[in-house]
């Protein structure tokens, strides 16, 4: 089922969307709080966002920037604010496409879903990923945390991207070898040391402590 995200602060249309999504077979949530956009979007790891422009405290263009950093996900803008200059903004600002308000519902579903469609069939996308304020860029493999971002080697993402789309639960040794040699990479028991050791090196010099647990003779998970 596909997650869609809807950052609308009218009460109103927001349910009314969220309503006709779900009866599209959407999974839809509704932001709950304006100056956490980015916090709610992670956690909800959609795999579209609706985003209107006037918002409270920052606008749907500065939160648009703010996905952006952390990940290529598909991006309507909605908006009673349909002149040329702001179309024109929100596409420049990173948006997919651009729903001028009053809108037919049904038209918005099959623009959700044709996005949707050539997002996901047609392109490795994927959404973002996170744990403890870092976020996972599946687009250019690397890592975000605190506005900075952590390069990390070919190995070293596929390492944190196993652990992360299995959060919480440990996952051994063989599966991530596993997931190391689906890229051409040969691997075995020392290189995923030293790989899950450089990789912890990393995130302990951005501030991740203890970000990467060990359980002994098993495997490895974040919690």
């Amino acid at each position: 089922m596909y997650k869609v995200f809807l950052v609308e602060d009218d009460r109103g249309i927001a349910e009314g969307i969220a309503a006709l999504g779900r009866t599209w077979g959407y999974e839809v949530r509704l932001c709950r709080d304006f100056q956490r956009v980015t916090a709610e979007f992670a956690d909800f790891a959609p795999h579209i966002v609706l985003l209107d422009i006037g918002l409270p405290f920052a606008g749907g263009y500065h939160w648009c920037s703010e996905i952006r950093k952390l990940s290529h996900v598909p991006i309507i803008f909605i908006s009673s604010a349909s002149d040329n200059m702001n179309i024109v903004m929100a596409m420049n600002m990173g948006g997919d496409d651009f729903v001028a308000k009053p809108f037919d519902g049904n038209v918005l579903m099959a623009k959700i879903q044709a996005l949707l469609r050539r997002s996901y069939d047609f392109a490795q996308s994927a959404p973002v990923l996170s744990h403890r304020g870092a976020f996972l860029n599946t687009g250019d493999n690397t890592l975000t945390y605190e506005g900075e971002k952590i390069e990390l080697s070919r190995n070293e993402y596929r390492i944190l991207l196993c652990l992360l789309e299995s959060k919480s639960k440990v996952v051994s040794r063989e599966k991530l070898m596993e997931r190391l040699w689906e890229s051409d990479s040969f691997v075995d028991e020392n290189t995923l040391t030293v790989n899950v050791n450089r990789l912890r090196k990393k995130l302990d010099s951005a501030g991740l402590r203890d970000f990467i647990t060990t359980k002994f003779g098993v495997g490895y998970l974040v919690e």
